[in-house]
C-alpha cells in the first residue's frame, strides 16, 4: 500500500487519519458522556477531565494535520456507480464533519480556560487561555460542545450507514478504499485469469 492517495484508493497516510479521528470522538464522546457524571469524591473526578482535554487538543492537531493532507493529496476518483444524490449528500456530511469536530474543540478549549487557566496537554506543557470573562461562558460554550457533539455522533452514524450501503447492497468499494483493501474488480479480475 502507498503512502498517498491513488486515483483508485485512499493511500496508508489518509486511512490512518480517517480512523485515528473516528476512533477518538468515539472515544471522546463515551468519556465525556461518563464524566459529567462523576462525583467529587470518585478518583476520576479530576484525571477524567486531564485526559479528555489533552486528547481533545490532540485530536484538534490530528484534525489540523488530516485538513493539510487532504488539500495536498488529491482524493480517489469517484466509482461509476455513485449517484449524484449520493455523492452530494457524502460532500455535505463531510463538510459538516469536519465543521462540527473543529467547533467541538474550540467550544471544549472555551469550556476548559472560562476561568483564565490555561489546559494541560498530556502534562507536558501548557496551553494558555487566551479568551475569557465571556457572560456565562463555560455554560454557553458546554451546551454548543454538547449539542455539537451530538450531531457529530448523529452524522457518524449516517455516515457509517452509507458505507454499509455501498458496502452491502451496492457490492461497491466505497468502504473496501478505506480499510486499503483490494478493489472487488481486481480480485474478480484475477479469480477469471486462474
Amino acid at each position: 500500500m502507498q503512502w498517498k492517495n491513488t486515483r483508485s484508493g485512499y493511500g496508508l497516510v489518509a486511512i490512518a487519519l480517517h480512523w485515528l479521528v473516528a476512533l477518538t470522538v468515539i472515544g471522546l464522546a463515551i468519556l465525556g458522556l461518563w464524566m459529567v457524571d462523576l462525583s467529587y469524591y470518585s478518583p476520576w473526578y479530576r484525571s477524567a477531565p486531564f485526559w479528555h482535554r489533552s486528547v481533545g487538543l490532540a485530536l484538534f492537531a490530528v484534525l489540523l494535520l488530516r485538513m493539510f493532507w487532504r488539500c495536498f493529496n488529491p482524493r480517489p476518483g469517484q466509482l461509476p456507480n455513485h449517484r449524484r444524490w449520493e455523492l452530494n449528500l457524502a460532500a455535505l456530511v463531510h463538510g459538516l464533519l469536519y465543521f462540527l469536530l473543529f467547533v467541538i474543540v474550540i467550544s471544549g478549549y472555551l469550556i476548559s480556560t472560562a476561568t483564565g487557566q490555561g489546559i494541560s496537554f498530556f502534562g507536558w506543557f501548557e496551553v494558555p487561555a487566551t479568551l475569557t470573562g465571556l457572560p456565562a461562558q463555560a455554560d454557553r460554550a458546554g451546551a454548543v460542545h454538547y449539542w455539537a457533539a451530538i450531531l457529530v455522533l448523529g452524522l457518524a452514524a449516517l455516515h457509517a450507514l452509507g458505507a454499509l450501503k455501498h458496502h452491502f447492497i451496492d457490492r461497491d468499494d466505497t468502504l473496501r478504499r478505506m480499510l486499503g483493501l483490494r478493489s472487488r474488480q481486481l480480485n474478480s479480475s484475477k479469480e477469471k485469469q486462474a
